[in-house]
């Protein structure tokens, strides 16, 4: 296969589901409807949190940080998805396809790292009520939701710059419905090998490391509540749990698949 510079591709083809062209009114429908209730369910969650001054607590300010992310990383990648639905087979411009790249990497792990932090912000409300307001001052709260910002801003730039710098074939067919890396990775005419392994390894760090700590954080959660004497007090414990319990079952149920 003849080899060429980056630099003279101008655009990939994302296949999508070309080859059953029958599924692909449905799947745009699918896909239209789940991509409508993200946005407007969040959309809900960061409007409420926002104009009711008595939800400014780091609770739910971590929970409407988490519904935007989630409304982005849904924005980055279901438009793209709808337009590659309703043609034979979409393109996208090989600028195009490594700024969604760099987007979906980005809210991916800051998804990933905002659900580990709020593990941590229920285990100090729920383990330590007394001390909370001082383990939670506003001080760090604001490094807790930048760091996971700053984290994964670092992670994206490193993986995307590295993925962008390899020269890719004449070949420019993406065997996917985006631009993700492992499908635009199969098209480089490079040995990726290093690659690959650094890539390995910065998602089970970015996946598993926050997901370490929900396990540890729940576990100690879910002793206190065994201890606590009244039923209203669990079942109060429980309530505070649940959004993000969600969340992280929606999260990681989906990296699985």
């Amino acid at each position: 296969m003849r080899r060429q510079n980056h630099s003279s591709v101008f655009e990939f083809i994302l296949l999508g589901f070309s080859n059953y062209p029958e599924l692909q009114g449905q799947m745009f429908g699918a896909f239209l409807v789940i991509y409508l209730v993200t946005v407007l369910g969040n959309a809900i969650i960061i409007t409420i949190i926002f104009l009711d001054q008595s939800l400014h607590i780091p609770m739910y300010l971590f929970l409407q940080n988490l519904s935007l992310v989630d409304l982005c990383f849904s924005t980055v990648i279901t438009p793209e998805i709808l337009v590659v639905l309703t043609r034979e087979k979409g393109t996208i411009s090989f600028g195009g396809c490594f700024v969604q790249m760099y987007f979906i990497l980005l809210f991916g792990a800051t998804e990933c790292f905002l659900l580990g932090v709020m593990a941590y912000d229920r285990f100090a409300a729920i383990c330590h009520p007394l001390t909370y307001p001082v383990i939670m001052s506003k001080r760090t709260f604001v490094k807790l939701v930048m760091c996971p910002w700053i984290l994964s801003i670092l992670t994206a730039a490193l993986s995307v710059t590295w993925v962008v710098s390899f020269p890719y074939c004449d070949h420019k067919e993406i065997n996917h419905l985006f631009c993700e890396i492992p499908p635009v990775l199969e098209l480089a005419c490079a040995d990726t090998f290093l690659f690959e392994v650094y890539a390995f390894t910065s998602t089970i760090l970015i996946v598993m490391v926050p997901f370490f700590l929900i396990l540890l954080s729940y576990t100690r959660i879910l002793f206190s509540i065994l201890k606590m004497p009244s039923t209203t007090g669990r079942q109060k414990a429980f309530s505070t749990c649940a959004s993000h319990l969600t969340s992280v079952l929606l999260d990681h149920s989906t990296f699985l698949n």
